[in-house]
């Protein structure tokens, strides 16, 4: 009897010895293993210095985001979006016993006079010109324009490299591909010069280049120029509202998905309240001067122009580039199929600009051009600017 409790014992003891002696060498070999087949842990590698720093797992997910960490990218690491691979870095870095207190809210970016100087500095110019056309006569007009429109565009490149309108630090932001300027300009061009030289070309002119005022062969539209070259205070300001809301957002968010769904109706809001005080703008040049206001083509055209400007702001200038250049076609081609109808055999290529332009006026072709690209750029802004990654404080000048 005790022989054979003795062999009946003998038995556990021989299987729990084995595994009791395997059990440390599996232990060492683990972290090999892990350490191998991790690719979570090479993740936190390369990120180290972010998310020792981070005081919550969403600085972490903006950090992430920032540098090009997908939802896709996150599947890969097996987790389901990228917040959720942020929380297991932030649970992977060693910390003290207690937790980290999280920073208070940040305060709005400081509204420096410098950059509202020059956000007024176009508007001024802008008007001292438009003054200046009004006063002279004959001969000095000419001199007396190309002077004022190279003041205006040295002004608006001044106040496009401070403030809110400035892209980030290391980026300035008139170092843009030289087509995106071009088109800019050839926008800002028809919306002074376009619908007088359409309606002209159409009746079969101009006879002569133009003069500046409203009667002549060549018709001026001022009112939505002189607007759009005043509404630079309320971009900046409108562009500085959303980074200051957005930064508020950020720091009271507990995740990617709660800071979209929060920054979607801060970015609206600031676009309506930019096409408000752009509305006012129209208004006041209109009754100043005694002309049309141009509502559509100035409202299309200064949305355009923001949405543009605030995706160029937070790095994201392929988009503006390619809408900018779609508007600046359209209206190109409106102008060059009216030109060619003069060729023999060729009067056909205007009919679609002649009915238009019959129909609705000069407005006809920048308007719908300048909406579309606009609501393109709404569109593509709603779903990059309402992301983490597009606010995390970076050290933009303000």
């Amino acid at each position: 009897m005790s022989g054979a409790e003795t062999r009946r014992e003998s038995v556990p003891d021989a299987e729990i010895r084995p595994g009791a002696g395997s059990e440390p060498r599996k232990g060492r070999r683990k972290p090999l293993r892990r350490g191998a087949g991790d690719p979570v842990k090479t993740l936190l590698h390369h990120h180290r210095d972010l998310c020792e720093r981070a005081v919550d797992p969403l600085e972490i997910a903006a950090g992430l985001e920032a540098q090009g960490v997908t939802d896709r990218t996150a599947a890969r690491f097996r987790h389901r979006d990228v917040f959720s691979l942020a929380e297991e870095l932030y649970a992977r870095v060693p910390r003290d016993g207690a937790p980290r207190p999280r920073p208070e809210p940040p305060r709005l970016p400081p509204v420096r006079i410098g950059w509202v100087l020059l956000t007024l500095l176009p508007g001024a110019l802008a008007t001292a010109l438009v003054t200046g056309l009004r006063l002279t006569h004959g001969q000095l007009r000419t001199p007396v324009a190309l002077g004022g429109l190279l003041a205006v565009a040295l002004a608006v490149r001044v106040a496009l490299r401070r403030g809110p309108l400035a892209a980030a630090s290391g980026t300035p932001s008139w170092r843009t591909a030289p087509g995106t300027r071009l088109c800019t300009l050839w926008l800002l061009g028809y919306a002074l010069l376009g619908d007088g030289l359409l309606r002209a070309l159409i009746a079969g002119g101009p006879a002569a280049p133009p003069t500046g005022a409203p009667d002549g062969p060549w018709p001026v539209t001022t009112a939505p120029a002189l607007a759009l070259a005043l509404a630079c205070a309320p971009a900046a300001w409108c562009a500085h509202l959303l980074t200051a809301g957005a930064r508020r957002k950020l720091a009271g968010s507990r995740g990617l998905e709660d800071f979209t769904a929060a920054a979607r109706p801060l970015l609206t809001g600031t676009f309506v309240l930019f096409l408000g005080a752009l509305t006012g703008l129209l208004a006041l040049c209109g009754t100043v001067l005694h002309q049309s206001a141009a509502y559509p083509q100035g409202l299309t055209l200064g949305a355009l122009l923001l949405l543009a400007r605030l995706l160029v702001v937070h790095q994201h200038r392929h988009a503006p580039a390619l809408a900018l250049g779609a508007a600046a076609v359209a209206e190109t081609v409106a102008l060059a199929l009216v030109l060619a109808a003069r060729l023999p055999g060729c009067a056909v290529l205007a009919a679609p600009v002649r009915a238009l332009e019959g129909a609705w006026g000069a407005a006809a072709v920048p308007t719908p051009a300048c909406a579309a690209a606009a609501l393109t750029l709404l569109v593509h802004a709603l779903r990059t600017l309402t992301r983490a990654s597009a606010h995390a404080p970076a050290g933009a000048p303000e």
